[in-house]
């Protein structure tokens, strides 16, 4: 597998459009404080003083989810942008939402948000660190300038011999 290697795949789009929009959001309020978020510096500022991660980890968070989504979305770095966020989950698991439990909060019952949507952009991710960004993935055009081979028509992968 390559790195920017990628099939034709309706699946591969799917997954990524799908994961960004979903992902896209979460790096803007992280980033620009949209959608209730806090914005860069109140950001910062929680993960750094509250949680005590490193300004390095906090950055890279904020930058990956924001500019990573919108990243993914165009299939630009896609199978380094899911492997990123593969990480930035566990690391929300691990320090925030596994003592929670499985479910989110959905009636207020609970004091914070399980782990549940965590484990969806987890597998989300590694489908496409598998398989790519799909077609129209930007990916695929990079992979065919460096000589990687061409983009695989979905239709070939089905084919059986």
């Amino acid at each position: 597998m390559s790195f920017f290697k990628t099939d034709d795949s309706w699946a591969g789009l799917v997954l990524r459009v799908g994961l960004a929009a979903v992902m896209l959001p979460h790096g803007a309020q992280k980033l620009f404080g949209w959608f209730g978020g806090y914005g860069y510096e109140g950001t910062m500022g929680f993960f750094t003083q509250q949680m005590g991660l490193p300004w390095l980890v906090a950055f890279l968070v904020i930058i990956g989810e924001s500019l990573g989504s919108a990243a993914l979305a165009a299939g630009l770095l896609t199978r380094f942008t899911a492997a990123s966020f593969i990480v930035i989950m566990i690391g929300a698991i691990l320090l925030v939402h596994g003592p929670y439990g499985f479910f989110m909060n959905w009636f207020g019952q609970q004091q914070g948000e399980g782990f549940e949507y965590h484990l969806l952009v987890i597998a989300m991710s590694a489908a496409l660190v598998i398989v790519g960004g799909g077609k129209w993935a930007l990916d695929g055009v990079i992979a065919r300038r460096l000589g990687q081979g061409d983009v695989v028509p979905d239709r070939l992968m089905t084919q059986t011999a």
